[in-house]
């Protein structure tokens, strides 16, 4: 049996919340989940898991024999270091422990994880001083070197949004940078899970599983 290794911090506010927005993508003709600040979500069938970033990152994490995956989608709080030691590091922790840990109970095996990770873009001028995209982009790279998972791919950085379309069994993903995007929407969301994360603590308990 294997033995839990690590707890993330916990507290009343902040919870990595499993995504419920399901819908039938016609593009792919396949069913999608839509992944959202805070959310991740984890399957082992054959659907496409999508989000939109700027200056969140996005983690896709997936057993390459199993072909179980998911993806999360999540931001460092505004104040702080990046180094994976540090406070604010408690809320990347935390995400990518949520998601490492519903994998396994899955049935994915650690020395079979592959990483690949998105976003960071400086596309919030309320953020750009604090290089939330950076420390995000940062954070998430040194976050899987120390577990040992490598990562086969990456966009990380630049000025642009991101749309992610992930597909977990096979591995692939298909990035389209939104160089023209004007959405309030994104830039919304963005703000308001950055004042969540401000506000409130790190939620839940969660034992990471080797």
């Amino acid at each position: 049996m294997n033995a839990p290794t690590r707890r993330a911090s916990h507290g009343p506010d902040i919870e990595e919340h499993l995504a419920t927005n399901r819908y039938f993508d016609r593009a792919f003709g396949t069913d999608a989940v839509k992944i959202l600040p805070g959310e991740y979500f984890v399957t082992t069938s054959d659907v496409v898991l999508v989000t939109v970033l700027g200056s969140c990152v996005a983690a896709c994490v997936r057993d390459k024999e199993k072909g179980i995956g998911g993806m999360n989608h999540f931001m460092l709080p505004e104040n702080g270091d990046a180094g994976v030691l540090s406070p604010s590091a408690r809320y990347g922790t935390y995400a990518m422990e949520v998601l490492l840990n519903h994998l396994m109970k899955l049935g994915a095996r650690r020395q079979s994880l592959e990483a690949k990770v998105f976003g960071g873009g400086k596309v919030m001028a309320s953020l750009s001083q604090s290089q939330v995209g950076e420390r995000n982009s940062q954070f998430v790279l040194d976050y899987l070197a120390a577990e040992g998972i490598p990562v086969a791919a990456q966009d990380l950085l630049n000025v642009y949004p991101r749309k992610v379309y992930y597909f977990p069994t096979s591995g692939r993903v298909m990035v389209k940078k939104l160089v023209r995007l004007h959405n309030d929407t994104l830039a919304e969301r963005e703000r308001e899970y950055q004042d969540r994360l401000a506000n409130g603590k790190v939620g839940g308990e969660v034992e990471l599983f080797r």
